[in-house]
């Protein structure tokens, strides 16, 4: 009984080196077709994506902005009503700490155009 292998025909020495400059020549051939782009599309749904989510990151901005807001208030009074002599630095910090996100989110919005 003969075996798949011994009834396929052999190749010839000559026709593996043949095949291999085959294979180079299509897979050069397929290299030089992917670099022909000159990129506008992708840097322009990359732009689009970021411009996506910057907005949704300036509005985590004002939210954790508000959140902190809120706990300051809440730390404030707490210790305005202890009588504690330091609620001023306490109110100014907290108070600034909104500010300046609020601030952040607007100016880079703003700076970047978005």
């Amino acid at each position: 009984m003969k075996t798949i292998l011994s009834l396929c025909p052999r190749p010839s020495k000559g026709t593996s080196g043949g095949l291999l400059a085959l294979a180079l020549l299509l897979l050069s051939a397929l290299a030089a077709h992917a670099q022909t782009g000159d990129g506008q599309a992708g840097i322009q749904q990359a732009t689009d994506m970021i411009s996506g989510y910057f907005d949704t990151g300036t509005s985590l901005m004002y939210a954790i902005g508000a959140i902190v807001g809120l706990v300051g208030a809440v730390k404030v009074y707490q210790k305005w009503n202890a009588g504690e002599p330091d609620t001023g630095k306490v109110a100014a910090a907290w108070f600034g700490s909104c500010i300046f996100l609020v601030i952040v989110a607007t100016v880079l919005k703003s700076f970047f155009g978005v």
